[in-house]
């Protein structure tokens, strides 16, 4: 199917740049919105109609007649039908079909993965402040940048993961300080409870150990408490330490590892910040005010200029951002995607403004950002509240812990990123055809039963599924279901173009639909020993895309349920 497809489309192009040399727009297909009206449609007619100022029927027409006479057309499709107002619908013959099962067959866990690119790209994505356990949008963060690297791993890319996190400023400040005050007995309501304080139990853990005088370890550092509490420097460094370790349990325990941790810190000791805002007082994009350094960034599209430095000397948030961005370019990251909530949406401009007015050779979109919005958790019919400040809020963990990891990866992905989202706790658990996740895996574990059966008690071998009679597959479910196991490469090329894992998780929940209905509908372990193996064939083919696609999103393809 990939070759007929791939001949169809040159004859396509080709038949396209005749028609129109100028204008031809590029060779695609779509989908019949009814599978009734054909197997692909070409929509190239209308695209044309109004700048060759032709009929778009007449231009679907003269398209016809000119693929009909292409030697792919001749060879793969079995019909060509205008439609409406221009649509040009293509009915494939069954051997276009029939020969998807034999890619897939021969591919394996390569199906729909391209060619190394030698393109280098970085995801940045989670990176949480050390100064709590990660909640829920952490998790949709994670489950969205683990997913993204994965596609883009599938399109030939070479990916790192990198975690930024700000171990400077006020916030962990405001952690050594709430941990101190646990340290000297204070909890929350006390008199002298800093208001700014945070009041979640973790805290009162973090006092506890460093009382004790225990060693920390994280990914990236290690670090032993003096149990001075008089010590806030270390009280910083031993909360630090001790939180990043709980955020990595909270991505063991989500299957997310990253390649590489960056300190918001290292800017300033390393001096990037200072010659970053050098860069732009020299590059005369500053100017100051009110005893401010600001940064002219409506030369850039940005709504108003910013303060980069305050009168009282230190940086707004901003400029170690676009120090740390000039350093992802001076690595080699041509290409960066940053995961992010939409909280940051106000960011952007700006820290595109800075790395544009440096002067570094940055191109003008750099990066590339998807938003998130916040997820609202629900349990036993009732919202769970989400109150980092109060300590209240439900951790990734939680939600792991609640159902599985594999349950909260599919969920997480499961709408566009920046759409409001509900996980439903008991729909997670549900083991029925509402639950989505429930819904692939159970697809597969139930491709696996027939297949055993067939190995078991038909004395089937997998060794000569390849020689299979795919002529045999000939029946309309058949049909339906190696169209859509055909789709795959091209969706996981246009996912990791648009930055959408959850067209993965709509694509499994149809092949999963398609396969069911093909169980319904066929018999497969039949007494002609030749279609049974033929359709075996066909289930094995459905497994491995099912077993892909699920890999993509970081969930696993059980083989039994």
């Amino acid at each position: 199917m990939i070759r007929a497809k791939q001949e169809l489309l040159d004859d396509l192009a080709a038949e396209l740049a005749a028609l129109a040399p100028e204008l031809a727009p590029a060779a695609t297909f779509e989908s019949p919105k009814q599978a009734s009206h054909g197997d692909l449609a070409i929509t190239a007619a209308m695209q044309l109609a109004r700048p060759l100022k032709k009929n778009p029927r007449e231009l679907a027409q003269a398209l016809v007649a000119g693929l009909q006479q292409r030697e792919g057309f001749a060879r793969w499709v079995d019909s060509l039908e205008i439609a409406g107002p221009g649509f040009i619908n293509l009915r494939l013959k069954p051997a276009a079909k029939q020969a998807v099962v034999a890619d897939i067959l021969a591919s394996g866990e390569a199906y729909g993965r391209q060619a190394a690119t030698g393109r280098h790209v970085m995801v940045e994505f989670v990176s949480a402040n050390p100064t709590g356990p990660l909640h829920v949008g952490h998790g949709r963060q994670a489950a969205l940048g683990d997913a993204i690297c994965r596609l883009f791993e599938t399109q030939g890319d070479q990916v790192t993961r990198e975690f930024y996190y700000n171990d400077a400023g006020v916030q962990i400040q405001t952690l050594a300080e709430s941990t101190q005050c646990r340290i000297k007995g204070l909890k929350p309501g006390d008199a002298g409870w800093p208001e700014s304080a945070y009041n979640g139990e973790y805290i009162a853990d973090i006092a506890a150990d460093f009382l004790a005088k225990k060693t920390v370890k994280a990914d990236d550092r290690e670090f032993t408490a003096s149990g001075d509490p008089d010590d806030l420097d270390g009280i910083r460094q031993f909360a630090v330490a001790y939180l990043r370790h709980e955020q990595d349990l909270d991505l063991q325990a989500f299957g997310v590892k990253f390649d590489h941790y960056y300190l918001e810190s290292s800017l300033y000791t390393s001096g990037r910040v200072e010659r970053t805002v050098q860069r732009l007082v020299e590059a005369g994009k500053t100017f100051e005010q009110d005893g401010a350094l600001w940064l002219r960034t409506t030369e850039y599209g940005d709504d108003k200029d910013r303060v980069m430095r305050k009168s009282d000397g230190s940086y707004t948030y901003f400029v170690p951002d676009v120090a740390y961005h000039i350093t992802k370019w001076e690595r080699g990251y041509t290409r960066v995607i940053n995961i992010q909530g939409t909280d940051h949406h106000g960011t952007i401009a700006r820290v595109r403004a800075g790395l544009q007015a440096a002067g570094v050779g940055i191109p003008v979109g750099y990066p590339d950002y998807v938003l998130h919005k916040m997820v609202t958790v629900m349990k036993g019919g009732e919202e769970v509240k989400i109150s980092k400040r109060a300590g209240s809020y439900v951790t990734l963990r939680d939600l792991i812990d609640w159902t599985s990891r594999d349950a909260v990866r599919f969920f997480l992905i499961s709408r566009k990123a920046d759409t409001e989202f509900t996980f439903d706790v008991d729909l997670a658990l549900k083991q029925n055809d509402e639950n989505p996740v429930y819904y692939v895996q159970y697809a597969h574990a139930r491709i696996c039963s027939v297949v055993e059966q067939w190995r078991s008690q038909h004395g089937g071998d997998l060794d000569l599924l390849p020689r299979a009679d795919l002529g045999r597959l000939v029946m309309p479910a058949e049909a339906a279901l190696m169209l859509k196991l055909a789709e795959y490469p091209g969706m996981l090329s246009a996912a990791a173009r648009d930055l959408a894992p959850h067209d993965v998780a709509f694509y499994l929940r149809d092949v999963a639909s398609a396969f069911h209905a093909y169980y319904a509908a066929e018999r497969f372990l039949v007494d002609d020993a030749e279609l049974a193996r033929a359709r075996v064939a066909l289930l094995v083919a459905t497994r491995q895309v099912l077993h892909n696609g699920l890999a993509v999103l970081g969930v696993s393809a059980p083989a039994k349920m």
